[in-house]
């Protein structure tokens, strides 16, 4: 395994950050279809420590707290406190808490310390924003997460799901407030999906920003043959949402990917994921089987040809924001 610093964090981190929406089943939800566990899940997260993972993704948001509460115990028996880094985040305030006028700040405080009961632990490593609140004011935000700082709770802080403009106001009013910036985004990124380049990349490089993207293998797509299918593509609705509107277009960037794959001797992980490894910091990688954490390690290390890496790029064409980003951009 390869270890970077997290932006202008001391946050070592390894190349790959291990995902952790998939841990934890909850009957009555659709993502109980295609997540595993607590077993399984411990033992994926077993796998990844001891082939050198030390970045842990999670958020309130997966489970309403039982992912945190699997990977929490997970890492107190696998692991030293110290040895890993734990990101997890938080949702926009609920209709019930604006009725009510639990202010911004209130709803940060209150999602911090249910995630540090979940997780079992003192404190979190990266505290992440997990989409733009656009109901509450940001200085609010900032305020709770600044205070989080300051308390001992959060280390650092990170966003997620916004756009280029919405992190370079954070880091400003950050700035004015006396409240530490961002050190981390984690956006949508991929090869299939390459909006963030526009405007989202080309800042954080110039602020420092570590770029930690969701979604590397765009939910499987990337790499799987033609008519492949699996749980979770055929359950998730949010994958199709984000792909299939795009699917004859991307169909071409696929069949690169298993061309170059082919002709190098790798696995079609290694490609897409050996793509991403030279652009950011540490892609959040997902995994439900022990063959996914095997096959996404193995890309760690691989290194593309600029004309490789263009020859898997020129058939980009623009896409429209999806998920979280299509219903945000108020």
């Amino acid at each position: 395994m390869e270890y970077t610093q997290l932006g202008q964090s001391e946050l070592k981190v390894s190349r790959l950050c291990l995902g952790c929406m998939s841990f934890g089943q909850k009957q009555g939800e659709e993502r109980a279809a295609w997540t595993l566990n607590e077993e399984d899940s411990r033992a994926i997260i077993k796998q990844a420590l001891d082939a050198g993972i030390n970045f842990f993704d999670s958020a309130f948001a997966y489970g309403s707290g039982l992912s945190e509460q699997i990977v929490g115990r997970a890492l107190k028996d696998f692991a030293q406190r110290d040895q890993v880094v734990m990101a997890t985040k938080f949702l926009p305030r609920t209709p019930a808490e604006i009725e009510q006028g639990v202010t911004g700040a209130q709803h940060v405080m209150h999602h911090v310390d249910k995630s540090l009961k979940d997780l079992g632990m003192d404190y979190i490593d990266l505290y992440i924003c997990h989409m733009w609140d656009y109901h509450t004011p940001i200085e609010e935000i900032l305020q709770g997460m600044g205070q989080a700082v300051k308390e001992g709770k959060v280390r650092y802080l990170g966003f997620s799901n916004c756009y280029a403009w919405q992190l370079c106001k954070v880091n400003q009013l950050c700035k004015e407030m006396g409240i530490p910036q961002m050190v981390s985004l984690q956006g949508h990124y991929n090869l299939l999906f390459r909006e963030e380049e526009r405007e989202m990349v080309p800042y954080c490089h110039d602020a420092g920003i570590a770029l930690t993207p969701y979604s590397p293998l765009a939910s499987g797509r990337l790499v799987k043959k033609p008519g492949e299918s699996s749980a979770r593509s055929e359950h998730d609705s949010v994958l199709h949402s984000k792909y299939d509107r795009t699917a004859q277009q991307d169909a071409v960037i696929i069949a690169r990917v298993a061309e170059l794959a082919q002709k190098y001797g790798l696995t079609t992980t290694q490609v897409a994921l050996g793509w991403l490894l030279q652009k950011v910091t540490a892609p959040v990688v997902g995994a439900t089987k022990s063959k996914h954490l095997i096959e996404a390690i193995a890309a760690v290390g691989v290194k593309l040809s600029p004309e490789d890496c263009a020859y898997l790029e020129e058939p980009y064409v623009p896409h429209q924001l999806v998920g979280v980003m299509e219903f945000n951009h108020a």
